[in-house]
């Protein structure tokens, strides 16, 4: 029996994997595909997931990791730079980053299980004891779902994802853009309510543009994108024959929108509970933190003489950690689902920097520096005045 099994190498699942391992836990990790694998993305890392990805030891100065210094921001005729207040932020196509967080977890001692598919949960006495797989069972003394949006195994268990928790849509392509070494992440923030494009650049003569959805309960995130590109400088490139893929879409579970995130024997971390910053759709940071919170209550709980008591407190953990910038964002969305607010808090926004950096520290989940300024403090002290949940 193996201490832990870990359902999916996405980044969620490879990095708990890796905390795990480092404890000196017996952990074993199924991923339904194989790798090199591609998933749908922005590929941004905010300087909060590039922290994370140090705390778990990834080399970020090798090549295809490509810096930038903070976001500019786009709407109403009006265009507003604004660094990261701390660190720097990355990119990283997915088609090599979750290998490499996944190799990251073997190196540590996890055992990585490829082309296997979980098809259901082991049960004994209301707990979860293991998973059934296309290739033969495997019990453990705890399972972590971490097998994405749709998170099967979790709907086995009767998890679903709550209606009153916001579920968006994003699409993105490739392109061959001489934009691609720009050293700003670029947001264009008024195509749509509750909604905004992207321009990444990837520093590999491509930039990864795209958009997202938060709120709309059916998007059409391909009009949308071909609307948004099409009056665009020809020279930028993202026009269809600079096209270096098709374009594809995937869904945003935000807000923790599936809960509990623990049952007797199972914890979910990142898309599978919802992990997904509602202000902006962000989720490889919040998968990552998750994972380092869900590996010290299960590193503690398998030292402590009550273990159940203390994976009990994981959902409460997280809570802690983001429930009141979630909760925050959601209500952010649910007020620029009008056309009117939208265009009023773009308008306002980048009219007023300091304003823009107070929301960004607040909706965004942005680090905050050692030296706090009084913007820093305000964010902070709004933010412990919200219900985290």
């Amino acid at each position: 029996m193996r201490d832990v099994i870990v359902v999916g190498a996405g980044p969620a699942g490879s990095a708990v994997a890796c905390h795990l391992a480092r404890s000196g836990l017996d952990v074993l990790v199924l991923e339904k595909t194989s790798f090199p694998r591609e998933k749908i993305c922005g590929d941004g890392l905010t300087p909060r997931a590039v922290q994370e990805l140090q705390t778990l030891g990834i080399d970020l100065t090798t090549p295809g990791w490509f810096p930038n210094r903070g976001i500019r921001l786009i709407g109403s005729g009006r265009s507003l730079e604004l660094d990261w207040p701390e660190g720097q932020g990355l990119t990283r196509t997915r088609a090599d980053f979750d290998e490499i967080l996944a190799r990251q977890a073997t190196s540590a001692g996890a055992a990585l299980q490829e082309n296997t598919k979980v098809t259901g949960p082991l049960r004994a006495n209301g707990r979860v004891t293991g998973v059934d797989t296309d290739q033969g069972a495997h019990e453990a003394r705890l399972v972590i779902a971490a097998d994405g949006a749709s998170s099967r195994l979790s709907v086995a268990l009767g998890l679903r994802p709550s209606r009153d928790r916001p579920i968006g849509i994003a699409g993105r392509r490739y392109f061959h853009s001489p934009r691609h070494d720009d050293p700003y992440l670029e947001a264009w923030l008024d195509l749509a309510p509750a909604g905004y494009g992207w321009v990444f650049g990837m520093g590999d003569g491509t930039c990864n543009v795209g958009v997202a959805l938060l709120r709309t309960e059916h998007p059409d995130y391909r009009s949308l994108l071909s609307g948004w590109l099409a009056p665009l400088p020809a020279a930028w490139g993202f026009t269809e024959e600079n096209a270096a893929g098709p374009l594809r879409g995937a869904a945003l579970p935000m807000g923790f929108s599936r809960r509990p995130h623990y049952l007797p024997g199972l914890l979910l971390v990142g898309d599978s509970g919802g992990m997904i910053n509602p202000s902006n759709g962000e989720g490889i940071a919040y998968a990552l933190e998750a994972a380092r919170i869900a590996a010290d209550v299960i590193t503690t709980a398998f030292s402590s003489p009550s273990p159940e008591r203390t994976l009990r407190a994981y959902p409460s953990a997280l809570e802690r950690a983001n429930g009141r910038p979630f909760t925050l964002g959601r209500a952010f969305t649910r007020a620029i689902d009008d056309p009117r607010i939208m265009r009023l808090a773009t308008r306002q926004g980048l009219s007023h920097p300091s304003l823009m950096r107070f929301a960004l520290k607040i909706f965004g989940g942005l680090p905050t520096p050692a030296t706090r300024s009084t913007t820093d403090h305000l964010a902070a002290a709004l933010t412990k005045l919200t219900p985290a949940s």
